[in-house]
């Protein structure tokens, strides 16, 4: 009776990175998925930008500060206001004040963007970037001096107080920013070892084994 020696099966050297798939590496996945979060951060912001600008120039150019146009009975109107303040004029004597804190808001909202983990972020994160945009740009360029402009309002609500479209930016982006986190939550979270670098569950990626053939006998 003879053994034949033991015949190992190695597995073919795949490139770095590529598993034995055709996915291209991690790193530069998770670089692509987080540009483009930050490109739709910002087209939202952008667009939020131009609406707010576009309605508050429609405003001043055809609404008055003495009379209400009524949308909604009296619970919602279109009546022209200047606010050097926040809502409900608040603050109304610390526009600088205002203004830096404005400014340093954008900023951070700029860094926000560029680290947004889903698309859902992305939208909450430009919504909010937009309206502090929309309404930065009154106080640095309105009447009556840089950094001390007033604010166009026009969105009357009833006896209430008066706002703008960036408010209406601000608020959604807030509030979608407080479900977001109640869907993680609640969505399931795909096994660690089928996670792929942009937060999304794969079945392409496969180890390679190495097997060995066990030995065999003749007599």
């Amino acid at each position: 009776m003879t053994t034949q020696p033991q015949r190992r099966r190695v597995a073919p050297a795949w490139p770095k990175g590529a598993q034995g798939t055709n996915e291209t590496p991690r790193a530069p996945v998770a670089s692509r998925a987080r540009l483009r979060r930050f490109l739709l951060a910002c087209a939202v912001a952008a667009s939020a930008v131009l609406i707010d600008q576009g309605t508050k120039a429609l405003a001043r150019t055809h609404l008055s500060g003495h009379e209400r146009v009524p949308l909604v009975g009296d619970a919602l109107g279109l009546q022209l206001a200047f606010n050097p303040g926040t809502v409900m004029s608040l603050g109304a004597d610390a526009t600088w004040l205002l203004t830096v804190v404005a400014t340093a808001a954008s900023v951070a909202l700029l860094v926000a963007a560029s680290r947004a983990r889903t698309v859902g972020w992305a939208v909450a994160i430009g919504l909010l970037w937009g309206g502090a945009v929309g309404n930065l740009l009154d106080r640095l360029l309105a009447p009556p001096g840089f950094g001390r402009g007033h604010v166009t309002d026009f969105l009357a609500y009833g006896n209430l107080f008066i706002g703008n479209l960036a408010d209406v930016f601000l608020g959604v982006g807030v509030a979608l920013g407080l479900l977001l986190p109640l869907a993680d939550r609640q969505a399931p979270r795909p096994s660690p070892q089928h996670e792929t670098a942009d937060g999304r569950s794969t079945s392409a990626e496969r180890s390679v084994a190495v097997s060995e053939k066990g030995p065999t006998h003749e007599s």
